[in-house]
């Protein structure tokens, strides 16, 4: 955007670059929100898995365990203001080993000194209670009775939609190609034009160490780690009534089953490290593997219709903790190394974001006063939703008219996120905001109105 000079441009419309954003939109500031894509939250933040964290298991006094505890506190209090839906489904670590079952005393302990110390353990007995579809073999188990199941695509989605009301530029499409720091103010050369910024913040997730770089760095290397994952169709849902978690071991912390916030029942992720960092799709592979770990965690999930395959890429870094580190003579800030955590820890990663920038010599200014959080689309399941609200239709029969019938989505929603501050302009786009197409039948049944409908959208008339 030539002629435009920032007080802060953040690179990254993930869940937390829109975070910071709309935290330092706080304050009388000038602010861009600087993406490669054509719509938030359309890297890593769409394709994780969706839970609202505790921190229970983060490696105690690291950034990451403060940061994960306060944003989880914070996320779950922002989405009864704006209506991101939330679970607290609870979860349950069990043990299949005697190793695994010897390593949850000490996880416990972990959690305790994480500020969690509501962690119960169980025997094999309790564990078959809680999860009856439990394949054989479970010793026991550690319960973490507050963690949650949440929607990434809505809390990005409000978190966003707040900072533009507060003010933010979203400058989608815009990849950052070349950094021209120095001087007065740093220029981010992209491929739609230069933004110009006194400060910049680097959230850019699997591309945020070729940013740091370009600032002179080399502190970190960022892999992308593929993770793969199936879901079940809504009738695998009483399966899971909880979080299954498996033991962390050196490796990773492994296969989990989880009910998700849309109705079905997600297992995965894998764990896979690649050099191609737009390499989404999933694998022959990785998804035998998953059938594998199905068959030994759950095995009457292989009795239920998979609905969806999908992968993500989780940013791995070389370093144990988040790197979050200001460098006040470049006015730069870096946030790298976030990895699967970043859903939860965002607002607290924004709040700690907001501190150091100030220490750095940011002028940050409270505004007198802000507008009114939004209230983003219910697409819960465990909530009503439109199709179901008699008033709803009555006022509005758009509400009542089915276009997506997997997912329940009418009309009207489909037309109230096109009228929203941050419209969908891709099929994905509208998918995240509505649920359509997400269904059994993956479009076959809708795709065509659905596609009609965002045509007619984004055509200019």
């Amino acid at each position: 955007m030539t002629g435009v000079r920032y007080d802060v441009a953040v690179i990254g419309g993930g869940v937390v670059g829109v975070a910071i954003a709309r935290e330092l939109l706080a304050h009388e500031l000038r602010v861009a929100i600087v993406e490669a894509s054509d719509d938030v939250g359309d890297g890593t933040s769409k394709a994780n898995t969706a839970i609202l964290h505790t921190g229970f298991d983060a490696s105690p006094g690291t950034l990451e365990s403060r940061l994960v505890r306060r944003g989880s506190e914070l996320l779950a209090e922002y989405a009864g203001v704006t209506g991101i839906p939330v679970e607290r489904t609870g979860a349950l670590m069990v043990a299949w080993t005697p190793d695994e079952l010897a390593a949850l005393p000490g996880l416990r302990a972990k959690a305790g000194r994480n500020g969690y110390p509501s962690c119960q353990l169980i025997d094999a007995a309790a564990v078959y209670r809680q999860v009856p579809a439990l394949g054989p073999g479970a010793l026991g188990g550690m319960t973490v009775p507050d963690e949650a199941i949440i929607c990434p695509w809505t809390t990005t989605l409000a978190l966003a939609t707040e900072a533009r009301m507060r003010g933010a530029d979203l400058l989608l499409g815009h990849r950052v190609e070349r950094v021209e720091a120095g001087g007065a103010s740093t220029v981010l050369h992209t491929d739609a034009g230069r933004v110009e910024a006194t400060w910049v913040v680097n959230a850019a997730g699997l591309g945020s160490d070729e940013i740091d770089r370009s600032f002179g760095f080399d502190r970190f290397t960022v892999t992308p780690r593929r993770g793969e994952l199936l879901v079940f169709d809504k009738l695998a849902r009483p399966l899971a009534p909880t979080i299954v978690l498996p033991v962390p071991s050196k490796m990773g912390k492994g296969v989990l089953v989880s009910p998700t916030i849309y109705g079905n029942v997600m297992l995965g992720p894998t764990a896979e490290d690649l050099t191609d960092k737009t390499a989404t799709a999933t694998s022959e592979a990785g998804l035998a593997f998953l059938r594998g770990r199905a068959e030994q965690l759950m095995p009457r999930l292989l009795e239920e219709e998979v609905t969806a395959t999908y992968a993500g890429l989780r940013a791995a870094v070389d370093h144990g903790d988040y790197l979050i580190e200001c460098s006040a003579e470049l006015r730069y800030l870096l946030v790298g190394g976030i990895r699967s955590t970043g859903l939860s820890s965002s607002m607290g990663v924004a709040e700690y974001v907001r501190d150091r920038l100030r220490e750095g010599g940011a002028e940050l200014t409270p505004k007198a006063s802000l507008p009114a959080p939004p209230r983003v689309p219910n697409i819960g399941e465990a909530f009503r939703r439109p199709y179901q609200d008699s008033a709803l239709i009555a006022g509005d029969p758009e509400y009542g008219r089915i276009v997506c019938f997997c997912e329940r989505v009418s009309a009207g929603e489909i037309r109230d996120a096109f009228a929203s501050p941050i419209p969908p302009t891709t099929l994905d786009g509208l998918r995240r905001r509505t649920r359509a197409l997400n269904g059994r039948c993956q479009g076959f049944y809708c795709g065509a109105e659905v596609s009609a409908r965002l045509d007619a959208a984004v055509t200019p008339s």
